[in-house]
């Protein structure tokens, strides 16, 4: 659109599709409204696909899931009030399991501020608690603007999801180009690859390559920060036994001599060096009390507020997953561990074999640890497996073994239910080559 004197104009929503462009998004998940209709018509002009769904709890969940198959920002848009509290457990699903993406969400036109307008509500202040950053969008000129900022949140620290609520006049008000504020491609943000301390590198690989028996725990952060290859290069280099946690499953392949599974009680009572990378010590970790009181702890994570909460450290680490890992093999050495590496190895086929009775029963109805110990056979390198649910999830973690990285999706800590088919939706938009299988609550409940 040009003026009279031949200035482009441009209209908030067109503003906020360039803003998406200008940070890699492809397609966002939606469900049709009123309030934001102006955005879709700048998706469309910017080559950025519309996946409609019929409910904005799946759009957001699916948001969730492409930026853990892809490593970027996901994105969802929603309508006001119902739509925008349709989609919050989506957001505070990401929230906990530290997955960036961003909500956008409608509201009623500024000159309606306070008036009862058609699907009014605090949404800002409803997303606050479960996002890194919420706002309202005042004005067309800054719609792209503040796009950009919230995006840029979603990787402040350890990563999460952003929240901006865009009144409808603000989206449909048209502006001339040269007034919008439209921050450049690859200008508006820094680098988040982080080095912890250097001192506290160093004395982490002196630690490390002193330590008998050392054992790892990869959690989330390893893989949404894409650090799998430094954590792998980590774990052989220093050759540590590594267990797996969260979405960093299948960082190492089942039979991996690094890789171990059933044994991580047995190694966090024995061990003499802990490493907890990227989880924090909440209830799956027992708060950190199942761990050695007399090891030497330490904690790698991104965020400052994770790092020796629940539990007192030995030495604590804050930065970018990858970088740090690659500083601490840098700086240390490999040392011979075969005795406590075989140790772990046949606690292995014990646990195992003590297991393979609630694997193969022929009980009926069928056993929900037979259904997570069949399923290995039709996993493969092309295959991504997904636990819908909480109890679900805990049961085929100890049968389940997924070939590569990135090839296990589960919702994380909050335990969210119905994120099987959302994620999926996605994961078949980020990897359209790739199989599929999930499961569901109901499904291993029986």
């Amino acid at each position: 659109m040009s003026t009279g004197t031949n200035e482009q104009m441009i209209t908030g929503g067109e503003l906020v599709a360039k803003a998406l462009k200008a940070e890699g998004v492809e397609v966002i998940y939606t469900l049709c409204g009123g309030h934001i209709i102006d955005i879709y018509n700048g998706c469309l002009n910017e080559g950025i696909k519309i996946i409609d769904v019929r409910h904005e709890e799946v759009a957001s969940h699916a948001a969730d899931g492409y930026a853990r198959m892809t490593g970027k920002p996901g994105c969802a848009v929603v309508t006001a009030g119902p739509g925008t509290t349709h989609a919050i457990t989506g957001v505070a699903n990401a929230f906990r399991a530290e997955i960036p993406m961003l909500l956008i969400g409608g509201q009623s036109s500024l000159t309606q501020h306070k008036m009862g307008s058609l699907q009014d509500l605090p949404h800002v202040d409803m997303m606050q608690p479960i996002t890194k950053f919420a706002a309202t969008v005042m004005s067309t000129e800054r719609c792209a603007d503040m796009v950009s900022m919230a995006f840029r949140e979603t990787r402040n620290g350890s990563f999460g999801p952003s929240f901006l609520e865009i009144p409808r006049d603000i989206l449909d008000s048209s502006i001339p180009l040269s007034k919008a504020v439209v921050p450049e491609t690859g200008k508006y943000s820094a680098s988040s690859k982080t080095l912890a301390d250097p001192v506290d590198v160093q004395k982490a690989a002196d630690i490390i390559s002193k330590a008998e028996r050392p054992c790892i725990l990869l959690g989330q952060q390893v893989w949404t920060s894409q650090s799998t290859q430094d954590a792998v290069d980590f774990v052989r280099n220093m050759d540590i036994p590594a267990y797996l946690n969260g979405s960093a499953r299948g960082s190492l392949p089942p039979g991996d001599p690094h890789h171990f599974h059933r044994t991580r009680r047995n190694a966090f009572t024995k061990s003499d060096c802990i490493i907890i990378v990227g989880t924090p010590f909440d209830f799956r970790m027992g708060y950190g009390k199942r761990l050695n009181p007399n090891a030497t702890v330490i904690q790698i994570d991104m965020d400052y507020r994770t790092v020796g909460k629940n539990r007192d450290i030995s030495l604590g680490l804050v930065g970018h997953i990858g970088t740090t890992l690659k500083g601490i093999a840098e700086a240390g050495s490999k040392k011979d561990r075969s005795d406590w590496f075989n140790e772990l190895r046949a606690g292995e086929e014990a646990a195992l074999e003590k297991l393979m009775p609630t694997f193969t029963t022929d009980k009926s109805p069928i056993s929900p640890y037979r259904v997570a110990w069949e399923l290995n056979q039709f996993l493969n390198e092309d295959t991504i497996y997904i636990g819908d649910g909480g109890d679900v999830v805990t049961i085929s973690a100890q049968a389940v073994q997924p070939r590569q990285p990135g090839a296990w999706m589960d919702p994380g800590p909050l335990g969210t239910l119905g994120v099987g088919v959302p994620y999926a939706l996605a994961a078949k938009i980020a990897a359209p080559e790739k199989k599929f299988y999930y499961t569901v609550e109901m499904a291993l409940s029986l």
